[in-house]
């Protein structure tokens, strides 16, 4: 326990990256650098959070799409220094925050309703 402390400790505010505010169920989309050799790219990611879990330095939150019919799950660290954006597509209307029944879903009983977000005035 003293070893996450310390991690917690060394995380300065000035090293934590900003992001727009998200939760689960909301369509997002991630950028992120993958680095293959000596060259390095940015490759996006978008699907729906199922989960955001932590605190501090070890905060992460996971990802679901779905490819060629197959659910593909990915966990991202909040303070990853290869994660370039995070950009929420569409807000989801869920009441729960772990949203681990996605996977026994397919077509269209996988999809998330999207929230009604206030009009400023």
């Amino acid at each position: 326990m003293e070893a996450i402390n310390y991690i917690h400790e060394q995380l300065r505010p000035e090293d934590q990256k900003e992001f727009v505010k998200f939760r689960a169920g909301d369509n997002v989309s991630v950028s992120y650098k993958i680095r293959e050799g000596d060259k390095e790219r940015t490759q996006i990611f978008r699907g729906d959070v199922i989960q955001i879990k932590g605190t501090g330095a070890t905060k992460t939150f996971t990802v679901r799409k779905m490819s060629n019919g197959v659910g593909v799950e990915r966990i991202f660290p909040f303070f990853s220094p290869n994660i370039g954006d995070i950009k929420v597509l569409k807000f989801g209307k869920v009441r729960r925050s772990r949203l681990y029944y996605l996977r026994a879903l397919t077509g269209k009983k996988a999809r998330i309703k999207e929230r009604r977000r206030k009009q400023s005035s």
